[in-house]
């Protein structure tokens, strides 16, 4: 069969064209270190490159969540180490006062302290964070956690518990209501250290009064003590989510180590094998061309130079 010479031409341009083309997209995975150009170039690799893709975004995300998680509950230990510490010393405070030999002036100057220990509490229940929100009201965050009253404070938030998504398997409460740390358990601390101040000022005169005194001081000390065993218990607690943050970000950074290896094993560009197509490509391309012009010479000249 005798093949026409436009069609030799033609085959000859085509082949060309074709040898061109995967020049043109050799050195373009090159440039963007991509195997993968175009989902057509490998239909189920880029299908599951996109479904590793999302799973990363979505674990970057957790990631994300888990600063936000962890800022707070620093944010809440902060604040309970100093809670904790004003608790300690009014205990300490205390010690003292139950001394006998004291007269009523000096129950009343630690009466005084008392009331400033009561105030920097209510100060300290009533804490903002970052953001301008009152970290203990609950989702009333706008509004102080406590007011003062006459005989303590009263809790303006509520008991709502804010939950974030710290992991696919994880919901985390990240806040801490006021009501449930400082008046939970039957002990309210502020309406502990309002009946001190009270009971301080009250002068001993006589067997009565002094039993009172008594007994009213040991039944405070006891409610001060169930208060900082509050205090110390949600701080345990915090303590705990804390550490499991940590858990749950190494094992992220272990899944993202995971995708990002997947990714590559998918899309990435063998660079060495790459070069060395390329360096083929271009000696194939050079030979087809003079092997194309030497063919038109003979097809459509008499003689070839």
């Amino acid at each position: 069969m005798r093949i026409s010479t436009n069609t030799i031409y033609q085959s000859g341009t085509s082949k060309l064209s074709t040898l061109q083309s995967d020049q043109a997209k050799l050195q373009q995975q090159i440039a963007t270190g991509r195997r993968i150009l175009n989902p057509s170039d490998n239909p189920i690799a880029s299908a599951r490159a996109l479904e590793v893709s999302h799973e990363k975004t979505v674990n970057t995300s957790f990631a994300d969540t888990r600063k936000i998680a962890q800022l707070k509950l620093n944010t809440l230990e902060a604040n309970l180490t100093s809670v904790t510490n004003l608790l300690v010393s009014t205990q300490s405070s205390l010690v003292g006062a139950g001394n006998g030999a004291l007269s009523n002036n000096e129950r009343k100057i630690i009466s005084t302290e008392l009331q400033g220990s009561l105030e920097a509490l209510i100060g300290l229940a009533n804490t903002q964070d970052a953001s301008g929100n009152f970290i203990y009201a609950g989702f009333k965050s706008n509004t102080p956690a406590f007011t003062a009253t006459a005989t303590g404070a009263t809790y303006n938030g509520d008991a709502q518990q804010q939950m974030l998504q710290v992991d696919p398997q994880r919901q985390m409460s990240i806040n801490v209501t006021g009501d449930s740390l400082f008046q939970s358990g039957g002990y309210d601390v502020f309406a502990t250290l309002s009946n001190l101040v009270t009971l301080l000022n009250t002068p001993i005169t006589n067997a009565a009064t002094q039993a009172a005194f008594s007994s009213g001081l040991s039944t405070a000390i006891g409610n001060l003590q169930g208060s900082v065993d509050n205090v110390l218990n949600v701080r345990t607690a915090i303590g705990t989510k804390l550490n499991e943050l940590d858990t749950l970000d190494t094992a992220g950074t272990d899944r993202d180590l995971q995708y990002s290896q997947s990714l590559s094993d998918l899309q990435d560009l063998d660079y060495t094998a790459a070069l060395s197509d390329l360096a083929k490509q271009q000696t194939i391309m050079e030979a087809a061309k003079k092997s194309f012009v030497s063919i038109t010479c003979l097809l459509y000249t008499s003689r070839c130079v």
